[in-house]
């Protein structure tokens, strides 16, 4: 599917699909919003109790090819500018290569983020890094959790801007679009996949947040691939397993890999909870993945 020239925004109406808990049964999720984001932000706190935005050997990692990284502006929510990493091969048309919209985890959008939008532009996509906390990043969990709750907050915000990050990289008349996110921003991956089903073609999962109704599930048209640690307790297994189970029963097209003994954020860019032998695994499923739904490789 090939990304058109329209201009127009992304209507976004997600709220019953951002109450984020956990599944407590097949298809059934907690209706109580605020409660629910209390929730996930509160688990995520504990997964990252003495968690530090260091760069992880993710992050380290150099681009497969030469690329150019540059700050660009890609929309404007609530009058305030959206502003993010734009990365591509050197020298490269983006008329020529698919597009991925890239989310942060939940420090925000720093200098992790960017080298590994630049592994991932490396691999040969147009990459744009969103910032959905508005220019700031965390230097400690506690900064981190005050960012995201705030973020959760304000969903439509949330959605705005990713809306308007899709008709930005449409505006580079590129091909195929596909979308990725790590801790936080691997559960608004899956929101965008499930918002923006006519524009997404492959959607990537990092241990996000997959607590969401089976009606809001069926919307979704591209296959999604999702990574998550068996030792999660932010994303309990539970909650995964349910969630691949309604996308089966859907007939949706899901790759779903627990990692025995990882915890969460085992792949994140920042900080201390990197596990080599399971992130290394989960980068090369997710650029296979990525090369066979947007390149057709």
């Amino acid at each position: 599917m090939r990304i058109t020239r329209t201009s127009t925004l992304l209507t976004l109406t997600l709220m019953l699909t951002l109450a984020l808990g956990a599944c407590k049964s097949s298809g059934e999720v907690k209706t109580e919003e605020t409660k629910a984001d209390g929730d996930i932000t509160e688990r995520m706190a504990k997964e990252h109790k003495g968690d530090k935005p260091i760069a992880s050997g993710a992050a380290e990692m150099k681009p497969a090819r030469p690329v150019t990284g540059v700050e660009v502006v890609y929309g404007e929510v609530d009058g305030v500018q959206a502003t993010g990493y734009l990365s591509m091969p050197e020298g490269a048309d983006p008329a020529t290569l698919p597009a991925l919209v890239v989310i942060h985890e939940w420090w925000g959008l720093n200098d992790n983020i960017r080298k590994m939008t630049d592994r991932l532009a490396g691999e040969g996509y147009v990459a744009l890094a969103v910032d959905l906390y508005g220019g700031q990043n965390a230097d400690t969990p506690d900064g981190a959790k005050k960012l995201m709750m705030s973020a959760m907050s304000a969903p439509e915000k949330a959605n705005a801007n990713l809306g308007q990050a899709i008709a930005f990289l449409e505006g580079k008349k590129t091909d195929k679009l596909g979308v990725i996110g790590w801790c936080f921003g691997g559960g608004w991956s899956l929101q965008t996949a499930i918002a923006a089903p006519d524009k997404i073609d492959a959607a990537v999962i990092y241990y996000g947040r997959v607590g969401v109704e089976k009606e809001q599930l069926s919307k979704i048209n591209a296959p999604i691939l999702g990574v998550f640690g068996s030792e999660d307790q932010g994303i309990p297994v539970d909650s995964v397993k349910t969630f691949e189970a309604n996308l089966k029963e859907l007939g949706k097209t899901a790759d779903i890999t627990i990692y025995e003994g990882a915890n969460h954020a085992f792949a994140n860019p920042s900080g201390t909870h990197y596990e080599p032998e399971a992130a290394a695994s989960a980068w090369e499923k997710t650029t296979a993945f990525f090369a066979a739904n947007l390149k057709g490789e």
